[in-house]
């Protein structure tokens, strides 16, 4: 009953998450001509250039990456990046189409401020219960799982291309300027509201059931592991500890997996502001 409760309210926070971001585009970027990256960002190029509404637009590039996604990484690409996907792109079209919300301001670097919060506000609440709204978040996984590049490098690339074009089609570098820095706003509220400010974490994670969170943080992760010999001081009792580099957007998966397996399971979670290796930064892009 408890996962039951769990699950609907998850759900009920990514259609508030994906209302907030839908909001950001119809008040603030959109109207200014904002592309803030991402599959988002180019649908809004999209409209403005050819009319189109942003959130079919956003379905048209989504359901194929998705349908791509869950038959590359399988069924653990979960149906909530469906069901975000689907959500953002109603909600935006409902508030733009439908309700015909105005602009809220006309001033680009209001818009750029504001439209990056709203739409790191909602995109941190969505990542905040394993959801996704689909787009690069997919192309990243996949890219990440093949071993092309890694997903932060992947979220950048994207992200520039698109900024680029919008400053490209709509003819002024100052549209470009702008949405990097609604793009700049939005990943620092989405890093505020999952896991502080930090490159990334490392999670110390105490319990006696070690072996089944490392497996469904190998299952479902895809993370590396460490075990730690211990021995507590006060029983003398000898237990493996749980040693794992996570990105920012993987705190919240994590902990709601030690929480499922066990819930009196002591965890530690430090900031790393470097990590080298595999799923991070490769050792020869240090200077």
């Amino acid at each position: 009953m408890k996962s039951k409760v769990k699950n609907i309210v998850d759900y009920v926070f990514i259609l508030i998450g994906c209302a907030l971001m839908g909001l950001s585009l119809v008040l603030f970027l959109s109207p200014n001509k904002i592309a803030a990256g991402g599959v988002s960002g180019l649908a809004v190029v999209i409209n403005h250039l050819f009319h189109l509404p942003i959130g079919i637009v956003m379905l048209v590039f989504n359901i194929p990456l998705f349908l791509i996604g869950l038959k590359i990484l399988g069924k653990r690409f979960g149906i909530r990046t469906f069901f975000g996907m689907i959500a953002f792109s109603l909600f935006t079209d409902l508030f733009n189409n439908v309700l015909h919300l105005k602009a809220v301001t006309e001033n680009p670097l209001l818009a750029s401020l504001y439209g990056g919060l709203l739409l790191g506000i909602g995109l941190g609440i969505v990542f905040k219960v394993n959801g996704s709204t689909g787009g690069s978040d997919i192309v990243a996984q996949i890219f990440s799982q093949k071993r092309i590049m890694t997903a932060g490098n992947t979220f950048i690339l994207i992200d520039f291309i698109v900024i680029s074009l919008a400053g490209f089609c709509f003819q002024g570098v100052e549209y470009a300027l702008w949405g990097f820095i609604a793009l700049y706003v939005s990943s620092k509220v989405v890093d505020v509201i999952i896991a502080g400010l930090g490159y990334a974490k490392a999670t110390l994670i105490i319990s006696d059931k070690s072996e089944e969170i490392k497996d469904l943080i190998f299952q479902k992760m895809n993370r590396g592991v460490t075990f730690l010999k211990s021995e507590g001081a006060y029983s003398r009792k000898g237990r493996d500890v749980i040693l794992c580099i996570v990105s920012r957007r993987e705190v919240a998966k994590l902990s709601n997996i030690v929480k499922s397996t066990d819930p009196d399971a002591f965890v530690i979670i430090q900031e790393v502001h470097q990590v080298l290796g595999k799923g991070f930064k490769p050792r020869e892009n240090i200077v």
